[in-house]
């Protein structure tokens, strides 16, 4: 069950790292921070393909797995929310690589917040899978994709930061479409599977403010 708490999030703005920032999530992310009034910087290794212009957005070109780009980018944020994404790669390691670079350079500059877009499927939350996803796409065709994922997941809860994991089920585009479920158990299985990017982000988005998840991992999904 969609799970509602009484206590409202801090609305204070924030200064937001957003590293992937030009993928399918991380472009929503950014778009929707701004709306929110936060100060966003735009890290990723062509950031100059995101189309919004905005006087709260910031760009800075760099790859993730460089830890040396990713600590000269760190300085004077509040939180960072990862997006990484390996594109049509199934073998890529940014997604772990890029995430420890993150967590160094947090660590070292005192940034607190990391929110993590993981996916469903990843470590105890493969109770909510379906058997194409459990036995053949995770199990088989995309199984170095799932075990990238768990190796992120890990560095993040070992971290010792104020952290959130987000696992989304698979992406729809379209716009948002809201009333999805949240912080379902790991053996729900009543689950379509699916949710738009937009509401991913949406969720992204209010994980930076919003403590009623840390150090936790939560799962999205209609």
């Amino acid at each position: 069950m969609t799970q509602t708490h009484a206590h409202t999030p801090s609305s204070e703005p924030r200064a937001v790292l957003v590293v992937g920032a030009t993928g399918r999530v991380g472009r929503q992310t950014v778009a929707r921070l701004l709306d929110a009034g936060h100060r966003v910087t735009a890290f990723a290794r062509q950031p100059e393909t995101l189309d919004q212009q905005h006087p709260r957005l910031s760009r800075i070109a760099g790859d993730a797995r460089d830890p040396a780009a990713v600590g000269a980018a760190m300085p004077g944020h509040d939180a960072v929310v990862v997006t990484l994404g390996a594109g049509a790669s199934r073998t890529s390691d940014v997604r772990s690589r890029g995430t420890a670079a993150v967590i160094a350079a947090m660590t070292a500059h005192g940034v607190p917040r990391l929110v993590c877009q993981s996916t469903l499927g990843a470590h105890e939350s493969r109770g909510n899978l379906n058997f194409l996803w459990k036995r053949i796409l995770f199990g088989l065709l995309l199984r170095p994709v799932l075990l990238e994922h768990q190796r992120q997941e890990d560095l993040v809860r070992a971290s010792g930061l104020d952290w959130t994991i987000v696992r989304p089920s698979a992406f729809t585009d379209g716009p948002a479409i809201g009333g999805f479920r949240e912080n379902f158990a790991p053996d729900e299985r009543r689950l379509t599977l699916k949710i738009a990017v937009a509401d991913i982000a949406a969720f992204l988005v209010r994980q930076v403010s919003d403590p009623r998840y840390r150090h936790r991992a939560v799962g999205i999904s209609h």
